[in-house]
């Protein structure tokens, strides 16, 4: 069963529909736009997808002089539908998007945004992995979900290799380049407040395990916690304060916990009938949690990497 979606307490949500957005404007959005009203920062806004673009949350910040967008959606529509409802509500055109790091829900948008003729960088680590992760994500998703899904490689900008400051839109955020988590390499952006963390922090769902660097995440986790933030924007599941890190903590410990109570040992392939048992236990542990494929397709490389 589909637990319920849920926005941190500090959000006021005044529709349930499909996407959701935050201005202190007062214009028109479509009938179907979600709108928020944050009590404490009207500048950050929020669109999140269809459940066939697994419900991802994509961000903006408004500018004086317009909008940075942090990450590009994973269906075409949605990302046009995110950059039009967000320019709407604003009055206000978007200027740079920042792709966090290499899965689809993140960089499938690239191109259509720079169409529209908004720049879109992200990391040098981030950018050598797409073309890998596009390729992978093709045989995946391309058949099921054409033309909405993009057949060309997306090709954001790299700005570089090491963290630095970015201006756009008349305001500057900062960029954090991170090692290892749910992906191979991560961007996390902070603005004043404000951390956007991608999937690297994720309520009401389960996280995404493919690539299984449990131990990398969690010391990703320390670094975010040590940038002291207080507000979180996740790449699934909205916004909300600091104690979502330790929610995400306590949750990847869990599976460690469970992984390692089977003994995993070197040189020993997990069998369906144990991955099924830790499946079962993890989602007993986590009931109201949705997506348990995003834990199933990366239980061989946990059991993996944690074995002894």
């Amino acid at each position: 069963m589909r637990s319920l979606f849920f926005l941190a307490p500090f959000l006021l949500c005044v529709a349930l529909l499909s996407g959701c957005c935050t201005s202190t404007t007062h214009r028109s959005v479509p009938p179907t736009a979600n709108v928020t009203l944050s009590g404490d920062d009207a500048r950050v806004g929020s669109y999140v997808s269809s459940w066939n673009g697994f419900r991802t949350s994509s961000y903006w910040i408004e500018g004086p002089d317009g909008l940075i967008l942090i990450d590009t959606q994973f269906l075409l529509s949605a990302a046009e539908e995110m950059v039009d409802w967000a320019e709407k509500v604003t009055g206000k055109k978007a200027k740079l998007a920042i792709v966090l790091h290499p899965n689809p829900d993140k960089f499938n948008g690239t191109a259509l945004f720079q169409k529209r003729g908004i720049r879109v960088i992200t990391s040098e680590q981030v950018a050598r992995l797409i073309p890998s992760v596009h390729k992978l994500r093709l045989g995946w998703f391309y058949d099921r979900f054409k033309p909405d899904y993009p057949l060309e490689l997306p090709k954001p900008e790299s700005f570089g290799s090491s963290s630095r400051e970015i201006s756009a839109a008349g305001i500057t955020v900062k960029l954090h380049i991170l090692g290892a988590g749910c992906s191979d390499a991560h961007v996390v952006v902070q603005y004043e407040k404000h951390l956007f963390v991608g999937d690297l922090i994720t309520q009401g769902f389960h996280s995404w395990l493919e690539l299984g660097h449990l131990n990398e995440w969690l010391d990703r986790l320390d670094e975010i916690r040590a940038m002291k933030a207080e507000f979180i924007h996740t790449g699934r599941g909205g916004s909300g304060s600091t104690d979502l890190i330790d929610r995400e903590e306590t949750y990847l410990e869990s599976v460690i916990d469970i992984v390692k109570a089977h003994h995993p040992k070197r040189g020993v392939a997990l069998t369906d009938k144990i991955s099924n048992q830790i499946l079962s236990e993890i989602e007993d542990r986590y009931p109201l949690l949705d997506y348990s494929l995003f834990v199933s397709n990366g239980l061989a490389e946990v059991w993996k990497q944690l074995s002894y």
